[in-house]
Order: C-alpha cells, then structure tokens, then sequence
C-alpha cells in the first residue's frame, strides 16, 4: 500500500478531485430512497400535486446529480490510474536499463517483462478502484446504515449484526490470498520464459519437428500457472457467495419483521421500500468492499515484485584513482590474473567451474586481439568484464592505464563500439540501425556501412538506408544483418573496436574483405576480435587461445603455431595444411 500512495503524491490534486466527485454522487444517489419514502408517506396522502412534482423533481435532479458526478469520477480516477500506471512503467524501464548483469541475471528477463506488464496493469487496476470504490463502497455501507438507523433503528439493528462477521472474513481471506497472488505472478514468469523461447527459436523448434513437445511443455507451464490461479481465486470468492447469503437471510427478516411492523402500525410502508432500497445499496457497498479486497490483493503482491526491482541499488559505485589498483604496464588494455564466476549453481546444486580463471594479456593501443576458443570458453565473458558489465571476482581489468571500475560507465562505453554475433536488430530503417540514436554525419553512416561490406545490398534496395529492417532484421539474412551491426559498431570511430564473432554468417571472401577495410580506415582503432575461424584472427598482432575458462596460448599467429598444440590442431582442421 506504501507504494501505491507514494507513486499517487505525484497526482494527489487529480485523485482528491475523483474521490471528491465520487463523494458528491454517492450522496446524491442515498438521498433517492429518502426522497421516494418521504413522497410515498407524506406528499402522496396530502394529495397536494404542485408537491408530488416538485419532490418528484428534486429526485430527478438528485439521480442526475449521482449520474454526472460518478462519469466526471470515474472519467478522473481512470486518468490517474493510467498516469500513475505509465510513471512505474517508466520507472521499471529506466531501473531495467541500469541493472547490472549480476542483478539481471538474478532477476531474468520474462520476469522482468511480467513485471512491466501484468504487474503493473494489476496496480493500475488497483490505483483506479482507490479511487472509486474506496469512496463509494464504505459511503453505500455505513451511508445507507446510518439512513436506515434514523429511518428505523430495530431494523437496521439486523445489519449491524451482521457486519463485523463479514468484514472479518474479507480481510481473513484477503490476508491469505496475497501470497498466493504472489506465486501466480511467479508461474506467469515462467510462461512468459517458456513463450519467449519459443517465439524466438520458432524456426529451431519447426526444423526439428519439436512443436508438439514445445506445446506439452508450455502446457505445464500453463497448468501450474492455471491451477495456482484458480486456488487463489476460489480463496479470494469466499466472502463473495458468503456476504451474498448473509445479506439474503438479512434482506427476508427485514421483510419479515418489516411487515409486522406495518400491520402493527409502528411504521410505514415508504419506509420499508426506502428501507429494502438501502439495504441494496448496502449490499453493494459490501461487495464493493470485497472488489476492494481482491483488488488490492493482486496489487499488493504484484507492487512487492515492481518494488523488489525499484529497490536494487543500480547507483554507480566509481572507485577512486586512489584506491584502485596500479597496472602493471602501461599497455592499452591490461588483463591481471582475471578470475570470475556468473555465480550460478549447475545441476542439483553443484557449483559451476569458473568462467574465467586467472586470465592475464595486454594490448597496446592500435593493435589487435584475437580470441579463438570452443563454444562456452569464456570468450564473451572477456568483453563483458572489459566494458564492466560485470566485476572480476579477484584481480584487475584495464583500459587506457585505469582499472575499470574507475570508469563511469557512459565515460567507459563510449571508447567502444561492438558488434555482437546475435545483437538487436530493430524495427527501423537501416540509417536509424546504424546511427542508433547518435549525431553522426550521413557520410560516416555511409563510410561506416561501405567498410563493413554492407554498401553494396544497400545499394540494391530501392530505398537505400531508408529501408526499413522488420522486427529483430527479419527481413534480413543472417549476413546481412551482421554487417549493419559492425557499421553500427563503425560509425563513431572507436577507440576500442569489439567484433563478437560477427561475421559467422559471412562468406570467406566478404569477411576477409571487410577485415581488410577495417584495418585500413580504422587503424587507430585497437581490435578485439572473437572468432571462431582461424582465417579471422591469424593476421592480428596478438591471439588468445581459450578453453573453459583457461588461457592455453597467447602470442601471434606463428608463435602459437609452435608452441600451442591446441591452436596447431584447430589451424590443421580448417586450413588442411600441414605445419
């Protein structure tokens, strides 16, 4: 409830208007019982007409009144609630961006996704009935209570009876109903993973016949979400049926009781009527409040998870020049006995072998780096911890003579440019792909696309880089897409150039071409090239030979050609040549 009411501050003017409205209406509506019963026992037996039309008028303006306050309420209260709803999403998006990798990883994305989606439409469902039914539901309640009281205390005495029993087994049920609302949210996780999967390996699951045990799958998924729901709303339906039947003997002693009392003449029939319409407004105000409850319910455990996310720290900790570690070289980029682990557990448990583990290289500026290695190595990892993704578990990562962490991160990212081997794609022109939101000028965006051997398919496209790319570049093959991502990667001229096995989908000739141009027009950029082909990497000044996690050769093309077996048998296999 805390973070509903602190995201609610920001538009507190707009919510006092809407309850205030709804205040308004609510009055207007429980005057109308009075009205009639004030007609039907007093101004119809005087049989006085110019009195049956004016209270029949003053009715009529009384439920035009509740009519046109309860629009502009609602009308308010759903303006609020989208507000509201669109601030946390804001805030979600931005927190997301800033999250670490450990701190994504923690969370995952198809959670993080559920987050910003069902969460918040459950908090913004929640936010709008604060507005509404908090106001109307207890004004019905105790309104028509106190209405009937001054009507006709013995037989409002039969609701007051009954109304702690059902408050009581509201807030029991909504008490339990909060954690489970809480585990559904945690089984729509899963479906969302389980859907995202597959949505984005559909021609993977479709090429190796697998849709149906893709869908025995999500079905489980499914189910389990299914089933937790169901639980948790048959709990959350109790006090529904339960009110219903206890307003409903109510309703037959009042009628009851009621009608003895007019044969007693110890009241009036307008009195009754007015009194049975109370008691539905009673009854309305009741269940409102049990709308309420559930609501607020699946809003409270949904705004724990938003919070959960809002709350990690994503705070930019810079250590200072002083307190970092010294290089102990002065090359460009310095690997000091680099040890680091995700920090996940492997199967039943078990700790997983280190991703990196005592890694040590350097680079001067305007030279290359290679890294070559199996699937799962750790080449990747090398980058994310050299553009501080993540920090080493013990020894030093450093660029330009300072250790990372003493970075900024903007600061840090901007020496790069990278191009990863399954990056984004948007849905945007080609031009908007390759200047991805920066002030370049149209002849680096040109130069950029040319050097990456992107120019000619450009060309060849009616619409030039004005073509617009489909969602994840599904209007384009593989190739092509790689290379608009390295002249992304090219266009602002990089100090640091990361190429992340980004020509695997290129033919021999283009990637050896698009090397050549690198090498020429960007020369001053120092390279990092991960590649999976030794043709890719035998041409740069340094390579660095991995297999899981370990450094097994480091040195140039030909030094580890007679010092790293590893690297020999790899050469022989794709070159079948014999050194």
């Amino acid at each position: 409830m805390k973070f509903l009411f602190e995201n609610m501050r920001k538009y507190l003017s707009g919510v006092i208007l809407a309850i205030f409205l709804k205040l308004l209406g609510t009055i207007s509506e429980l005057t109308l019982p009075y009205i009639l019963e004030h007609i039907i026992d007093t101004v119809v037996p005087a049989g006085i007409l110019s009195q049956v039309f004016l209270w029949g008028s003053l009715m009529f303006a009384a439920a035009v009144c509740a009519w046109l306050f309860s629009i502009y309420a609602n009308r308010w209260a759903i303006q609020n609630a989208h507000r509201i709803s669109y601030d946390i999403r804001q805030k979600l998006f931005q927190k997301t961006i800033n999250l670490t990798g450990d701190q994504f990883d923690t969370v995952g994305l198809p959670s993080l996704i559920s987050r910003m989606t069902s969460d918040s439409y459950n908090v913004q469902s929640a936010v709008q009935q604060l507005q509404s039914l908090c106001v109307r539901a207890p004004m019905m309640l105790l309104g028509g209570l106190l209405m009937t009281m001054l009507m006709d205390l013995r037989l409002s005495l039969i609701l007051i009876v009954m109304l702690p029993l059902l408050i009581a087994v509201t807030i029991f049920v909504s008490y339990r109903g909060i954690p489970m609302f809480q585990t559904v949210q945690k089984k729509l996780d899963s479906v969302v993973r389980i859907m995202r999967e597959n949505i984005t390996g559909i021609r993977v699951v479709k090429a190796l016949s697998k849709t149906e045990y893709e869908k025995r799958r999500f079905a489980a998924a499914n189910h389990e979400m299914a089933q937790c729901d169901i639980a948790a709303g048959t709990v959350m339906a109790i006090p529904g049926p339960f009110m219903q039947t206890c307003l409903n003997i109510g309703l037959t002693l009042v009628v009851l009781i009621g009608a003895s009392r007019v044969n007693e003449g110890l009241s009036e029939p307008g009195v009754i009527l007015a009194f049975l319409t109370y008691f539905n407004m009673i009854t309305q105000g009741v269940m409102g409040l049990n709308r309420i409850f559930l609501s607020l319910s699946k809003a409270s455990a949904s705004a724990d998870r938003i919070q959960e996310v809002l709350a990690m720290d994503t705070d930019q900790k810079v250590l200072s020049l002083d307190a970092a570690p010294k290089p102990q070289g002065d090359e460009f980029l310095r690997f000091e006995h680099v040890c680091f682990n995700y920090g996940r557990t492997g199967l039943a448990g078990t700790a997983r072998e280190k991703a990196l583990d005592d890694i040590s290289f350097a680079v001067r500026k305007g030279e290359s780096l290679g890294i070559i290695g199996p699937t799962g190595c750790g080449k990747t990892t090398i980058i994310n911890l050299l553009m501080n993704f993540y920090d080493a578990d013990s020894g030093a990562v450093f660029v330009c003579g300072r250790d990372v962490r003493t970075y900024p991160k903007d600061e840090l990212h901007r020496k790069f440019g990278v191009a990863f081997q399954n990056d984004m794609i948007f849905q945007d022109t080609l031009r908007e792909n390759i200047r991805f939101g920066r002030e370049l000028a149209a002849e680096a965006e040109t130069k950029a696309a040319e050097d990456a051997m992107a120019g000619e398919f450009i060309r060849s496209l009616e619409q030039g880089l004005d073509y617009s790319a489909d969602i994840r570049g599904a209007n384009l093959s593989g190739g092509q897409k790689q290379r608009i991502l390295v002249a992304r990667a090219l266009a602002a001229n990089p100090e640091i150039l990361v190429l992340d096995d980004s020509s695997s989908a290129l033919d021999y000739k283009t990637d050896a071409a698009m090397r050549g141009a690198i090498q020429l027009n960007h020369g001053d950029s120092t390279l990092i090239l991960i590649a999976q082909r030794v043709s890719s990497v035998m041409g740069l000044t340094h390579i660095l030979v991995m297999d899981n996690g370990k450094c097994i050769g480091y040195g140039s093309h030909r030094e580890l050609l007679e010092s790293c077996p590893a690297y020999r048998e790899i050469y022989q296999a794709q070159m079948g040549a014999m050194v």
